[in-house]
């Protein structure tokens, strides 16, 4: 069970002025104790957790080590929130974390093709109904199996599309908008206009499941809930998505 511990406004401004001047131990401690619900919030949006699968613990790990690093780097002088930049740099551990893993072996790459196209057809029958057990049976698969690599696939195309989108850098995250050259704000109006033209092509439950998770926040067993499916299926229609985003920024130079 996750432990919070919450700490009053009042007493974190206390607790980061004491760390910084000091460099006090415990005041530090104390900040990673009531910021680590942040490691924890994003692992489960990043990260579709099944029941049968243990990588929860070490993605939580790796983002506590990009939590640290965020603690001991943020000046209090930053016109943003230690949130925002904590975000940001514990997202980037957490995909470091993802890609030492060769999420893309030769062997998941088999399996996800064989998945996918499975999926195709009995969706194409059966467009409204669950059908991941008529997969697994296809694929001489158990459920619990194509779960997993319905997992994996969405951290491979969620770290390719992170790497499309080149946002993994937090003290890129905290300059002002006058820091950033005409180029890295041309760069980044054409990618946000390339996401939006994706976003709207979309079929409709795709462009359900998107708006749910970047617009609403919700996870995706939340998402998978709203809409009365598994979530592995959602976690498939996310990834499908990712993929096609990253296909598409990957055009924008």
């Amino acid at each position: 069970m996750d432990i919070t511990y919450k700490r009053s406004p009042e007493e974190l401004d206390e607790l980061w002025i004491e760390f910084k001047s000091t460099g006090d131990k415990g005041a530090k401690d104390d900040l990673l104790l009531h910021y680590g619900y942040l490691v924890r919030w994003i692992v489960r949006r990043m990260m579709p957790k099944y029941n049968n699968y243990n990588e929860y613990d070490d993605l939580v790990s790796s983002g506590m080590i990009g939590l640290i690093d965020a603690v001991n780097k943020f000046e209090l002088k930053h016109e943003v929130k230690f949130e925002t930049y904590a975000v940001t740099r514990v997202r980037g551990e957490i995909l470091d974390y993802m890609r030492a893993q060769d999420w893309a072996s030769p062997s998941l790459r088999k399996k996800i093709s064989a998945i996918n196209s499975a999926y195709e057809v009995y969706e194409s029958k059966n467009p409204d109904g669950p059908v991941d057990q008529q997969v697994a049976d296809s694929l001489g698969m158990t459920v619990e199996n194509v779960h997993k690599v319905l997992n994996q696939t969405h951290m491979f195309n969620l770290i390719n599309f992170e790497d499309a989108l080149g946002t993994a850098n937090p003290e890129a995250e905290i300059k002002s908008r006058d820091e950033k050259s005409p180029e890295d704000e041309l760069l980044e109006k054409e990618k946000r206009a390339v996401l939006v033209q994706v976003i709207d092509e979309l079929p409709e439950k795709e462009r359900t499941v998107i708006t749910l998770y970047y617009y609403e926040g919700l996870l995706l067993k939340e998402i998978a809930d709203i809409l009365s499916v598994t979530e592995s299926r959602i976690s498939q229609i996310h990834s499908k998505v990712l993929a096609k985003m990253r296909a598409k920024l990957s055009h924008v130079v």
